[in-house]
């Protein structure tokens, strides 16, 4: 019988032999000076590492829009890392899609996260798809384009089998790569990449990786993200005081250490971090997997 302590030896063993590990982190356009600053901040600590790409979120409206397209180009030019825009369908017309997909051709953006979005207040039933918007991306140009996969189910499907079939036609439509929304429980993800394999999807699935520095900022994000959070989480974080971030850092990365090491053990050699624009835990979790500047 394998002790708990032989495990953990094991674990941290197979950690000290990991080779080919490819990581990626998204960022978010900042809206202040100072969201800038700590930005390109991030940007400046994580780009030594070489990861395979920095993404950039994107919101419907077109002041946000242009902060991403500004924000991937200064990553593209400065740092040399391949900067990849998210992209969305919904409040966007056709013509407008294909006009900004020629824009980030022509600037050298080659790789697209396509999504469909958040629905408009309103609007009940959506006007076009993620698969429609890959399709579209297709036929602009030869992007290399990643969706979203859900581990949990998205919080719109009926049932996780629909969710799944969804996933099939972006990989159908021409998607190559899939990263997950983020999860807490590593065995939720290693169901789903098993249980996307058996349905045929041909898509590479990424576990995103969500180091947490605030506990509340997770409680209402994995609300509308349909994301468990499972008891010992809330346990972990009863009690620490509000003010307390260097406490609350070390939890973060002491979670997520846990649970890319079980990943890593079962043969996941790619890993995408929500950095939420900060580099500290992300960077912690990186040089445990060797990957060093």
């Amino acid at each position: 019988m394998v002790s708990y302590a032989q495990g953990i030896d094991a674990l941290n063993q197979s950690l000290a032999e990991l080779n080919g590990i490819n990581v990626s982190f998204e960022f978010f356009p900042p809206k202040t000076a100072e969201m800038e600053n700590t930005l390109w901040k991030s940007v400046e600590r994580l780009a030594p590492l070489k990861p395979a790409y920095m993404s950039v979120t994107y919101g419907a409206n077109s002041g946000e829009r242009d902060r991403t397209h500004d924000v991937v180009k200064r990553i593209q030019n400065e740092t040399g890392i391949q900067a990849v825009p998210h992209l969305t369908c919904v409040d966007a017309t056709r013509e407008e899609l294909i006009q900004i997909a020629q824009d980030y051709w022509a600037s050298g953006i080659r790789k697209i996260v396509a999504l469909r979005g958040d629905q408009p207040e309103g609007v009940e039933q959506p006007q076009s798809y993620a698969s429609d918007l890959v399709k579209l991306l297709k036929e602009v140009a030869d992007f290399d384009i990643a969706v979203a996969a859900y581990p949990e189910k998205h919080p719109e499907a009926p049932n996780a089998q629909f969710d799944l079939l969804n996933l099939k036609r972006k990989a159908e439509a021409g998607a190559t790569e899939a990263i997950s929304q983020f999860f807490f429980d590593a065995e939720v993800f290693l169901r789903f990449r098993d249980r996307a394999a058996a349905a045929g999807i041909d898509l590479d699935i990424i576990p995103g990786i969500l180091p947490v520095t605030n506990y509340q900022t997770l409680l209402r994000f994995a609300g509308f993200t349909n994301v468990h959070v499972p008891g010992w989480l809330h346990k972990m974080y009863d009690g620490i005081e509000k003010e307390d971030q260097t406490t609350r850092n070390l939890m973060g990365a002491s979670i997520a250490m846990d649970m890319v090491k079980v990943l890593a053990k079962e043969g996941i050699r790619d890993f995408h971090f929500y950095t939420l624009n900060r580099s500290e835990l992300s960077f912690a979790i990186c040089h445990m997997l060797g990957v060093r500047g």
